[in-house]
């Protein structure tokens, strides 16, 4: 391995010009991809997006099948369960590859090829085997086990989910992983939390993009009538620290306050969050929505005045909390990883497990409900100013630009 070299090869003065005036061919690999739903899906297919409309070519590889999604409504052009030849085929006719991860065999290829290769990190797994940076024994922010050599906790980790055989296999392969990550051109974070703790070089921070979303039909606010609503929007997961949530729901509820929770969204932890809801006697104040899109997801979170991210994990940026902050909404969110940093001092923020720091939060909200729009008002100018699409789509063309010259 050790002829591969990702360092584009040596341009002239001119040729370095004439990347910066004519359009850019682009390849965006993402394993995952449309239908199927998710920051990363939704961030690849707006940045092809805005590629297209601004002159140069995207084309998007993915091993997620199409099923009954229409790829010909798309701008640009999908290629999905590529063979290796396709995929050497393809990679080699693109200016710069562009990786949503740090995928291993297009990693190799690209490298082999020596090609001017841009990783986006929307996860931790270029220094994790598990790729969330939690330590599953004990579902705790894990301190960084791999890049400290503690391999062992890493097996274990790894082991708490997959089995012993999951661990052995996972952790060797994070070694070429790395060692790959460290020779492209340029590994962008999606945070700036991301990038200090992936400790890598050519390391560039560049926000998520999100569309202006304050058209949407909203009623949240101080006069909206009826009980309060607070609400969670993703996926039901034990990494999102739904039991801290509804512990501190119980909480609130046992003063006497009269309020809604919604929970929009679906996943394996959601039998288990219904028998807590039953447990503290908050059947009246929870409603699990399930998942929910479009206008129905529209009508869902019209009254939601304030959403809570109540995550136990290092978020690596929030993308559901820079959503409601672009439309306004007050946003309660553990003060860990990403996830603080994004919300910055527009919201309202406590320790990460801490159920009684959350419940102050609420109860804050609900004697003080004009802060909602107040602060609120100052998210939303936090989004347009660091999370716009626009801007998104520029930084990402600025990056090739400088890459590639």
């Amino acid at each position: 391995m050790s002829a591969i070299t990702a360092r584009p090869v040596s341009k002239s003065v001119s040729e370095a010009q004439a990347y910066c005036s004519r359009p850019i061919k682009v390849l965006l690999y993402s394993t995952d991809f449309l239908p199927l739903v998710g920051g990363v899906q939704q961030a690849v297919a707006q940045l092809a997006q805005g590629l297209v409309i601004r002159g140069n070519q995207a084309t998007v590889v993915t091993k997620t099948p199409a099923g009954t999604f229409n790829d010909r409504d798309l701008a640009y052009n999908v290629v999905r369960e590529p063979g290796f030849r396709d995929l050497w085929r393809l990679m080699g006719e693109a200016d710069v590859v562009h990786l949503a991860g740090p995928s291993f065999i297009p990693l190799i290829v690209g490298l082999l090829q020596r090609k001017t290769i841009v990783i986006e990190h929307h996860g931790y797994q270029a220094m994790c085997p598990n790729g969330l940076l939690l330590y599953a024994p004990r579902q705790t922010a894990c301190p960084g086990h791999f890049l400290a050599g503690q391999y062992g906790e890493c097996v274990r980790c790894v082991a708490k989910a997959g089995g012993w055989m999951s661990g052995v296999w996972q952790l060797p392969i994070m070694f070429p992983r790395r060692w790959m990550c460290r020779r492209v051109a340029a590994n962008a974070a999606i945070s700036r939390h991301v990038e200090r703790r992936l400790q890598l070089p050519h390391s560039h921070t560049v926000y998520y993009g999100v569309p202006d979303l304050r058209n949407e039909p909203i009623s949240f606010g101080s006069s909206s009538p009826g009980p309060f609503c607070f609400g969670f929007v993703g996926r039901l997961v034990e990494e999102k620290g739904l039991g801290v949530l509804l512990e501190a729901a119980s909480q609130v509820r046992k003063r006497g306050c009269d309020f809604r929770l919604k929970f929009i969204g679906d996943g394996p932890e959601r039998a288990r969050l219904e028998e807590l809801v039953l447990q503290n006697g908050l059947s009246s104040q929870v409603i699990f929505m399930g998942s929910l899109s479009g206008e129905a997801f529209s009508r869902a979170t019209a009254d939601i005045a304030a959403v809570i991210v109540p995550s136990i994990m290092e978020e690596t940026a929030g993308l559901a909390a820079i959503e409601q902050m672009m439309r306004g909404r007050l946003v309660i969110a553990s003060d860990i990883g990403g996830l603080g940093e994004v919300v910055g001092e527009t919201g309202l923020k406590f320790s990460a497990g801490n159920a009684e720091e959350l419940a102050s939060c609420m109860q804050r909200v609900l004697d003080q409900p004009g802060i909602v729009n107040e602060i609120g008002a100052r998210a939303r100018q936090r989004s347009l100013g660091l999370f716009s699409e626009p801007r998104f789509i520029e930084e990402h063309l600025d990056l090739y630009r400088e890459v590639l010259s």
